[in-house]
């Protein structure tokens, strides 16, 4: 099982970015899938889940910014990035399956960097 994300790079603050995670397997998609992120010198945090019933979680930091969504027909899940700020700068890891918050499953991508800076 592996998961592949990709999407990241260099952009100004105020700018935005798409993350893709896909899927080896189709059912690790449906059964849902986070994205969270490590800063340096900064624990693993949450970004945004969606469960296998389409349920949506954010941390306070990206709600209304950040939005998660799935294409189940390609075993991908997205994570749109928008007015993105230098505090958004970190490697972004997207993890299967989603259940709820404060659990992680036991599948990892490889991570993918997003650095925010003028």
């Amino acid at each position: 099982v592996q998961l592949q994300a990709s999407g990241g790079g260099l952009v100004q603050p105020g700018g935005s970015l798409r993350l893709s995670c896909v899927a080896s397997r189709r059912p690790f998609n449906i059964n849902g899938m986070g994205w969270y992120r490590q800063a340096p010198g900064s624990q693993r945090e949450l970004v945004a889940g969606i469960t296998r019933s389409g349920s949506t979680n954010y941390a306070d930091s990206v709600k209304g910014r950040f939005t998660i969504s799935r294409d189940d027909a390609n075993n991908t899940v997205y994570l749109q990035m928008n007015s993105l700020k230098p505090e958004d700068t970190a490697v972004y890891f997207c993890n299967a399956p989603f259940i709820r918050v404060g659990v992680t499953g036991p599948y990892w991508g490889q991570g993918t960097l997003v650095t925010v800076s003028s």
